[in-house]
């Protein structure tokens, strides 16, 4: 399908649109130190702590707006290095912590493989475009992953730890093992170390080559400590903004995107990749794309039945991402068509035409809603959204950037 100049999802649609976001995006920054929780209206929400992983989208988001010649983004992104650097950074025993008050004060010790991984990927990203500080927080980054969340015998990463990192959570998670993929693949591309996509790949096989599979492609969200799937946790807490019931589909969309750009990145990527990229996207769209009703349910039970019928600004973010790298992979007409629906949702129902940024809680309805999101406290979704499609699938957008955004 061809889209006109100024059809949603365009090239120029999407800048448009990404640099209304941006300006919002921009609105976050404290000059005390770090980003802020944005309420709806573009202001600190005073209830909200300083949190580690919007600190490493942000500076991920500004890295590469600098990369695509955003003016201002550069500082930004120095302005988020530096707050992961000192504002978030545990001095004594390492690593970053979940949580700062707005005094500077922990107010969570734990360390979690969620937001380190997003460290780790704002710093391989801020490296690229050179940002002051990026090359020190890399080096820290990938040693913190590869001495304590990656784990050998399992051939994924565990989930969090105590402050001095002496005891470990008996949980374990897909949600942050899919973030750390992202990661060890822009690591792997900007280091040329393979190691990362080698363990990217290792991640993917199991929870997705294994657990997704045997789960007729509904991917199992949350285990116990030998990685024993636990289909019921939360089931009395269904909207649980990270630990949600049941299967996520906005995250086989996610894990679907991410597998094909594992394949793009291998001389021989093993045929299992692309049909498992495949089977999540086609589950997912039968779990979710309701006729004609708009949007993307949040979860479903273990049957496809939505348990969740919110739809989220991140979900529908990473549908049309999946759509589009599965239509650039294979050329296939469905992907396609079913990207130009998304846009067109997008447009229509989560671009906040007042204020430039998404809409993050939508009902059925699609008015808005607060049952589990409050405001708009992160850009990297809908960033890149706007910004991946038209780029290579591989190596990582901060190493290509640049020629889409002539």
């Amino acid at each position: 399908m061809t889209l006109s100049d100024d059809s949603p999802g365009s090239p120029t649609w999407r800048h448009a649109a990404r640099t209304d976001l941006l300006r919002f995006a921009r609105r976050s920054e404290r000059p005390e130190g770090g980003f802020v929780w944005l309420d709806d209206a573009g202001e600190a929400d005073p209830d909200k702590n300083l949190e580690l992983w919007i600190n490493a989208r942000m500076t991920y988001v500004f890295a590469l707006a600098h990369l695509a010649g955003t003016s201002e983004a550069q500082r930004l992104a120095e302005h988020g290095v530096t707050a992961l650097r000192t504002l978030f950074h545990d001095d004594e025993h390492g690593g970053w912590f979940d949580e700062v008050d707005t005094d500077g004060r922990t107010a969570d010790t734990d360390k979690r493989c969620y937001g380190h991984a997003h460290v780790l990927l704002a710093a391989a990203t801020a490296v690229v475009a050179e940002v002051p500080g990026a090359d020190e927080l890399l080096a820290e980054a990938s040693d913190v992953h590869q001495r304590h969340f990656w784990e050998h015998e399992s051939g994924r990463c565990v989930e969090s730890f105590t402050r001095d990192w002496s005891q470990i959570d008996p949980y374990r998670g897909a949600n942050s093992n899919m973030h750390t993929v992202e990661a060890y693949l822009v690591a792997g591309d900007v280091t040329g170390d393979p190691l990362w996509h080698d363990r990217a790949l290792a991640i993917c096989e199991r929870i997705i080559g294994i657990h997704a599979r045997s789960h007729g492609w509904r991917i199992p969200e949350h285990y116990d400590h030998d990685w024993t799937p636990v289909p019921e946790y939360n089931e009395e807490s269904p909207a649980d903004p990270f630990r949600p019931y049941g299967a996520t589909p906005g995250h086989a969309f996610e894990w679907s995107r991410l597998l094909v750009q594992l394949a793009a990145s291998l001389d021989e990527p093993r045929p299992w990749i692309l049909e498992a990229a495949e089977a999540l996207f086609a589950q997912a769209v039968e779990d979710t794309a309701e006729d004609d009703t708009p949007g993307l349910a949040y979860t479903t039970d273990w049957h496809g039945e939505p348990v969740v019928r919110e739809r989220f600004h991140w979900v529908i973010a990473e549908a049309v991402l999946a759509a589009e790298a599965l239509s650039t992979y294979t050329g296939t007409a469905l992907y396609a068509g079913l990207a130009s629906r998304w846009w067109s949702e997008i447009a229509e129902h989560f671009v906040d035409d007042a204020t430039g940024s998404w809409h993050h809680e939508l009902a059925p309805s699609m008015a808005r809603s607060t049952r589990t999101w409050r405001g708009k406290p992160d850009a990297y979704h809908a960033f890149n959204a706007l910004t991946l499609p038209g780029l290579p699938l591989a190596p990582s957008a901060a190493l290509t950037i640049g020629g889409e955004q002539a």
